[in-house]
């Protein structure tokens, strides 16, 4: 959902650096401009920079958690994989409007069943540069989405570089979001 909206926070606020992740705190008070919200998170112009909020951070930005952040509903008896493959769809590069999936970012994932219908869950995933910061942030969103299904007691996910990542590797949906057509 692309936004343009510019708020003055209304409370210190935990965010990331674009593209460095490096953790910072913006000071109450600081004027952001969001740019989009994809996947629960904001992506907005602060300080001459951009950055990444936490969609439990919204109040920060005089908003509410988005609904694409609230945890998935619980369902009965074991985790599908194609529930795990919906909710890495809800996880965005903050800098690039197209989920994780789509992007062709998620190398592999394994299911693997554990006691009481519970399962442990690991993917391997890339990024579309090497020497993105944002690395860790984006693997974090994605172990949290996957945490917050009913079933799951363990997951990991596991950046990676090799094979190297290509545009190549863009599904059609995730080209048609981005104009490559």
């Amino acid at each position: 959902m692309e936004q343009t909206a510019t708020t003055g926070l209304k409370r210190d606020c935990a965010a990331v650096q674009i593209p460095a992740g490096t953790s910072v705190t913006l000071p109450a008070g600081t004027e952001a401009h969001i740019l989009q919200t994809l996947g629960g998170n904001f992506t907005v112009h602060a300080r001459g920079g951009l950055y990444r909020i936490a969609a439990q951070d919204a109040d920060a930005l005089g908003l509410e958690i988005p609904t694409e952040a609230a945890p998935a509903p619980a369902v009965g008896g074991p985790i599908s994989e194609e529930q795990i493959w919906t909710v890495l769809k809800t996880c965005y590069d903050p800098e690039i409007p197209v989920n994780i999936v789509d992007l062709g970012l998620i190398y592999d994932l394994v299911v693997e069943p554990l006691p009481a219908n519970a399962c442990r869950v690991q993917v391997k995933m890339t990024l579309t540069a090497p020497g993105c910061g944002m690395g860790p942030a984006i693997a974090g969103d994605a172990q949290q989405k996957i945490l917050s299904l009913h079933g799951v007691e363990e997951a990991s996910v596991e950046v990676v570089w090799d094979p190297p990542w290509h545009q190549s590797m863009i599904t059609a949906e995730g080209r048609k979001v981005l104009g490559l057509g």
